[in-house]
């Protein structure tokens, strides 16, 4: 996620041996900083185009990648963060290239979930962790529980899943508005971004739910609600773990 700083000794390995390395990465910078590493490495982001559907975008990637493992090259595909979180092409890649006889892995990654953890204090052995796709939520029926974190990711592009762009605030208002079925307005909401570079400060803003709709949610960020009720002993399983004592 973090430039210099949070690439492994093993992923760097693969990097510097590969004969191709394709790039996916947040930064100009951080695309900069992995051609020192090798004398061919490729960007996969002029791919992406305006109003271009995403799925068409990461089918070309793929396509990109298997073309260079077919012509008989070891290739690396570099994505920020961790590479299988949020990440279509990474694990299409693999299964395809498997599925006609070639050897591939993933190798993991510190990814923006690992630094919510740590910007944010917070356990999720605590009172556990719920994590969802923000448009997921709206999409489907999912049951909140609010006695654990929640986490959603990709809320600054809520309910538009092919667009490039933030939602606008009308979008978001629709976010709320579930968000109200379990929480009450004056709720606390942290808009929450990692820093991808060293000379960056990760975003974290406090809010309340009532006024999220009205707040520069952008396409990065991530909104955690802490729990909003205590956890309820089950009486019932524990009287039968009791009884295993006896």
């Amino acid at each position: 996620m973090t430039l210099g700083s949070h690439l492994t000794p093993l992923a760097r390995s693969h990097i510097e041996q590969a004969d191709v390395v394709f790039v996916a990465v947040s930064d100009a910078i951080v695309e900069k900083w992995l051609e020192t590493m090798n004398s061919d490495v490729r960007s996969l982001q002029p791919f992406y185009a305006p109003g271009k559907p995403r799925t068409r975008t990461y089918r070309q990637m793929v396509n990109a990648i298997l073309a260079e493992v077919r012509a008989g090259k070891k290739v690396c595909a570099a994505f920020y963060g961790h590479p299988g979180i949020f990440a279509w092409a990474p694990h299409e890649s693999i299964r395809i290239a498997r599925k006609e006889g070639y050897p591939a892995h993933m190798e993991p990654g510190i990814s923006a979930e690992d630094c919510l953890y740590a910007d944010l204090g917070i356990d999720p052995g605590t009172f556990g962790c719920q994590h969802l796709e923000a448009s997921q939520l709206l999409y489907y029926r999912r049951r909140l529980d609010t006695s654990s974190y929640l986490v959603l990711w990709q809320a600054g592009i809520v309910g538009k899943e092919f667009a490039a762009h933030s939602s606008s605030g009308t979008a978001v208002q629709v976010l709320v508005d579930r968000l109200a079925l379990d929480y009450p307005p004056a709720h606390r909401v942290t808009i929450y971004r990692a820093a991808t570079l060293p000379i960056h400060e990760p975003r974290i803003e406090h809010i309340t739910l009532r006024k999220l709709a009205s707040a520069n949610v952008e396409a990065p960020d991530t909104l955690v609600l802490p729990p909003a009720r205590k956890l309820e002993p089950d009486l019932k399983t524990l009287r039968k773990l009791e009884r295993l004592r006896a």
